[in-house]
């Protein structure tokens, strides 16, 4: 298998940068949009855990929008082969307290790229 592929490495990355901008905008329709539309798909958040698109729509549909603004380091993005990767950053966000941690797992479906699975936690002082 091919770790890193460069062309899919950047697709990766420009579908992860896309969710970034997303969430600092709170662009529920993209971030909708960047989960697999499948109750497959789960996210276990700071307080939640999610099963399946439904749940990860309606928890971005009552989440408030303020106070969303983040600065990451580091992000890495790995891609294997070319149908799947992950993105795992550290996140600063005032309102959390802590350094948070995030893990997407990407993989590419007839639509595009989209996450099948997302962890956040956070680490407090």
């Amino acid at each position: 298998m091919e770790i890193n592929i460069p062309e899919v490495l950047a697709e990766v990355t420009a579908a992860h940068d896309r969710y970034e901008e997303a969430l600092m905008k709170n662009d529920v329709d993209v971030l909708d949009e960047l989960f697999w539309n499948n109750a497959l798909t789960l996210r276990y958040g700071i307080g939640e855990q999610l099963y399946g698109h439904d749940q990860i729509a309606a928890f971005r549909a009552a989440r408030p929008s303020a106070g969303l603004a983040r600065t990451t380091d580091p992000v890495i993005v790995t891609t294997y082969g070319h149908d799947f990767g992950t993105a795992n950053l550290e996140f600063f966000r005032e309102s959390v307290g802590g350094i948070g941690r995030q893990s997407q797992s990407w993989a590419r479906m007839p639509e595009g790229w989209r996450i099948v699975a997302a962890h956040v936690s956070v680490i407090k002082p």
